[in-house]
């Protein structure tokens, strides 16, 4: 044989999952209490019978800028101010309690904020019974009848029952009853609490209808409550009953241990069909409707309860009435209880009593108020969390886990929720305008628990014995019990026939010759033969009645018989239609599941084609959107082209007529080097023909200054700043004039007619010092050379490094850029361009222009011409170069063309 192998736990086996795929959503319905003064304002309005509104209070639309509007909330049933506890009961809670007899599950639970009506609607007041009352009577009242002994029924602490037989059931009665040491005075059994009594009118009493009568039945109740997460029995024996005096049956008190049992809690189970129940909970069987309601209240005493703001007895714990109904059949005889575990029936209503969520800040609750109105609050909404996870998986087919075991609330009710059942909420609201925002809340939480589906339950299967079990056993009995009286009846009179009989006389012989007394006694035989020959014949003709009377029964019975038989045939051609009807209903089931199936599939092509064209038409919002967006970018990009144009074309408009100038420029300086020439040769022909003509003095030449090394040059903190530096206009206003300027190589000897030398009228300036806007771009390690003349350009952004946001700016950009030039000296080139806007937002640089500033240094000793006759040292040509006349006419100005400057700014002398 082979031996399990440890440490391994054996696989559990799945949940049970319910038999059918119908569901039924939650019931949900609204219960408004009337408001205690008349005049108070009232915030919720019943339009119908299914729908009501609520209006929010002048002050929260102050208060929150019209944020809170008329809204409406529908419900299966609302009921309002005016509706009685049956009228509620007949829609709430009656349907449960039919289902509870016919074997199904319910569970029915009140849900609302403090003071709402809660504990009214379910337990009710003298002559105004609730619905845990009125569901007690309905019930005792349907199976009452058809109870079983006390005792049959046993449950085995597993959530579970059994059945025992009628003498086990004795015993464990005589057992019970040995057990308790102290009995209760008949009075005390008959006393009735004042404040239960009357709790429903003898009118109001119901029943149910289509009780199985084949059946018996027995009821369990239980009474717990949920008090700061922790479960307690409110039917166990607490230290207050224990030291309440107790009376024997002498009428003496009976002393009782007084000892201190605080109350245990009890926890959750689960048992081998998932169902959650209390392990340890103490199960009542009662008998009838008084004796239930008389156990509730006595748990009902020992519930938590509280003085607040608010609520004058405000509950401070959930409290569950469970009460279960017990069923099994009759054997085939009719007469005893099936002791069949497997048949026994156990169904199950739940009547909760919800603590109603409150505000400490309103209740003013201090200490342990506060952590009863917390775990009252969190229990609350983890049983909303429970139902909104729940509703979105049944909705939209998620699988995320239910938090049931957050909370013993929504623990215990895990299989109500999971398995099958029905399960139904009265929303009790208070129409004061004070629990406006409460009553918001639940209005939305009662709203969508409507949404929640619970797997409907099925029909509990018939046992298979022929009904009527009950009935036709009592009709038996009665038959029999008829028959013995009849067969008594005839034998009395049959005894009364014999003891007519006449009496024998005396047979005593005393004389011999005695002749009376024998002939007396043969007429007395001969009489009481007579007499005997007459019952004999009374008999056979009472023989012969009662023979046709047994023939006659039995071709009664033989004729019922037949009767049956055709009966018998009868019902087979019914069970022939009913099966035949049967097929038709699983064939039209089957029909309606592939009708509601193609239903199902036209649904979600529906929806797929729905979110198709959704998706279509936002493709083709978003297209049109994108072409109205291409559309308005070309008109602008057509925009922005032409004024590219138009500036392109300004543009070149301007290059022309600059080249134009230049051109101009150019030809007007060869012509004016030319007109030099000639007034220079002419002044050299002049002078040779005139003799004896004295030397001028020549005229004293400044040297030009020398430019200091890097050792001599001041340093950046010496460097005047740009604010003291001088102008270009100043520089231009201290330049010397003409006239006072020092002769140039080209004029080294005057003519000896004084003549002006050709100028512009206008110069030409760079276009830096123009009203349009620059970005200077001049970088760290550019030096300042401290020349006189430097490049100043007004309305112009000075940047170390170019960014765009200097660019956007502009309309011209210029680099300063420093080099060493060929014969050692530092020169300085001025890059410039234009800033082009470009097609992605930015910008970029086109250069068009290159400005180099350098400064040269001339030192002349002497500007003295000399002879031509006379042989000039080869120390002395260079100084004597621009003296002489061919010299001098080979030398010329040179201008760039293109350029920017006029005359005099930037010249070299070029020998050509």
């Amino acid at each position: 044989m082979n031996r399990q192998a440890k440490c391994k736990t054996p696989r559990r086996p799945p949940p049970k999952k319910p038999p059918n795929s119908q569901r039924d959503p939650v019931g949900v319905y609204l219960r408004v209490r009337p408001l205690v003064a008349e005049d108070e304002e009232c915030c919720i309005e019943v339009i119908s019978s299914s729908t009501v509104q609520l209006h929010a209070p002048e002050g929260f639309k102050v208060n929150r800028n019209g944020e809170y509007k008329e809204t409406q909330y529908s419900f299966k049933k609302v009921f309002g101010v005016s509706v009685s506890q049956m009228e509620l009961f007949e829609n709430v809670a009656k349907p449960l309690v039919v289902d509870l007899i016919h074997g199904k599950n319910g569970l029915l639970f009140t849900y609302g904020v403090t003071g709402s009506g809660k504990t009214f609607t379910m337990t009710g007041s003298p002559g105004q019974g609730g619905l845990l009352p009125r569901s007690l009577d309905m019930i005792f009242n349907s199976v009452g009848p058809f109870q079983a002994k006390r005792y049959i029924f046993k449950t085995d602490d597993k959530n579970g029952m059994e059945v025992q037989s009628e003498v086990d059931a004795l015993l464990e009665r005589q057992r019970r009853e040995n057990n308790l040491t102290v009995l209760k005075t008949p009075s005390s059994r008959q006393k009735v609490d004042p404040e239960i009594g009357d709790m429903l009118k003898p009118e109001e009493t119901c029943k149910a209808d289509g009780v199985d009568e084949d059946s018996c039945y027995s009821i369990f109740v239980s009474y717990i409550e949920i008090y700061n997460n922790y479960i307690y029995d409110l039917l166990e024996e607490t230290q207050e009953d224990a030291i309440k005096p107790k009376w024997n049956g002498g009428g003496t008190p009976v002393r009782q241990n007084t000892e201190f049992i605080p109350p245990q809690s009890k926890i959750l189970r689960e048992d081998q069909n998932h169902n959650m129940y209390v392990a340890g909970c103490m199960e009542v069987e009662v008998k009838s409707a008084e004796e239930a309601f008389q156990v509730f209240w006595r748990g009902q005493k020992k519930r938590k309860v509280a003085n607040t703001r608010l609520n004058r007895e405000s509950s401070r714990s959930h409290s569950v009435f469970i009460i279960k109904l017990a069923q099994a059949p009759l054997d085939a005889e009719g007469d005893n209880i099936l002791q069949d575990k497997n048949q026994v029936s156990v169904s199950q209503l739940c009547l909760v009593d919800l603590a109603g969520s409150e505000r400490t800040g309103r209740t003013g609750a201090e200490g342990t108020r506060i952590r009863e109105a917390g775990n009252i609050n969190q229990s609350l909404l983890n049983l909303r969390t429970c139902l909104e996870i729940l509703r979105e998986n049944q909705m939209y087919g998620t699988n995320k886990m239910v938090p049931y075991r957050d909370s013993k609330v929504s623990h215990l009710f895990k299989n109500y929720f999971d398995g099958e059942g029905k399960v139904r909420m009265v929303v009790c609201v208070n129409p004061k305008t004070d629990d406006y925002e409460e009553t918001l809340l639940v209005m939305r939480f009662a709203e969508m628990t409507q949404e929640v589906e619970v797997a409907r339950p099925v029909d509990r299967p018939i046992c298979g014995f022929t009904p009527g079990r009950r009935h036709r056993n009592q009709a038996f009995r009665e038959e029999i019990s008829q028959r013995v009286e009849d067969r008594g009846d005839a034998m009395s009179a049959l005894n009364g026939v014999v003891l007519s009989l006449p009496p024998l006389p005396t047979s005593e012989l005393t004389d011999p010759n005695d002749e009376l007394t024998i002939p007396r006694l043969v007429e007395a035989l001969q009489n009481r033969q007579r007499i005997r020959q007459m019952m004999i014949e009374e008999f056979n003709r009472a023989a012969s009645r009662m023979k046709s009377m047994l023939q006659e029964l039995d071709s009664n019975v033989i004729s019922k018989e037949n009767v049956i038989i055709e009966q018998n045939g009868r019902l087979a051609e019914k069970d022939k239609v009913m099966h035949s009807n049967k097929m038709e209903i699983e064939r039209l089931e089957k029909k309606t599941k592939m009708q509601e199936h193609k239903i199902d599939i036209l649904q979600k092509t529906t929806k797929i084609y729905e979110d198709d064209k959704r998706s279509l038409q936002q493709e083709v919002e978003t297209r049109g959107h994108r072409l109205q967006r291409e559309l308005s970018e070309k008109r602008r990009m057509e925009q922005r082209m032409q004024g590219m144009v138009s500036d392109t074309q300004h543009k070149w408009e301007k290059e022309c007529e600059r080249r134009v100038n230049a051109m101009q420029l150019e030809m007007q300086n060869k012509l004016w080097v030319k007109d030099e020439k000639l007034k220079q040769l002419k002044a050299i022909v002049t002078e040779s023909k005139t003799p004896g003509r004295p030397d001028p003095q020549p005229r004293q030449t400044q040297p030009l200054p020398q430019r200091p090394s890097r050792e001599e040059r001041p340093s950046r903190e010496e460097r005047p700043s740009r604010e003291e530096r001088p102008s270009r206009q100043e520089c231009r206003d201290e330049r010397p004039s003409r006239e006072e300027r020092p002769p140039s190589k080209r004029s080294a000897s005057p003519p000896p007619v004084p003549t002006k030398t050709p100028v512009r009228p206008r110069h030409r300036r760079s276009r830096s010092a123009g009203v349009e806007k620059w970005v200077d771009h001049k970088p760290p390690s550019s030096l300042d050379l401290g020349t006189v003349l430097q490049p100043v350009i007004p309305n112009a952004i000075q940047v170390s490094a170019p960014n765009e946001k200097a660019l956007s700016k502009c309309d011209r950009y210029v680099l300063t850029h420093q080099e060493v030039a060929s014969d050692g000296e530092i020169q300085t080139k001025l890059i410039k361009g234009e800033v082009i806007k470009t097609r992605g937002g930015g910008q970029s640089v086109q250069f068009t222009d290159i400005e180099t500033l350098k400064q040269e240094l001339t030192t002349v000793s002497s500007r003295k011409r000399k002879s031509s006759e006379g042989a000039a040292s080869s120390g002395s040509q260079t100084d004597g170069a621009w003296t002489d006349v061919k010299t001098r006419c080979s030398v010329a100005l040179e201008m760039r063309a293109g350029s920017n400057m006029g005359p005099g700014v930037e010249h070299h002398g070029i020998s050509k």
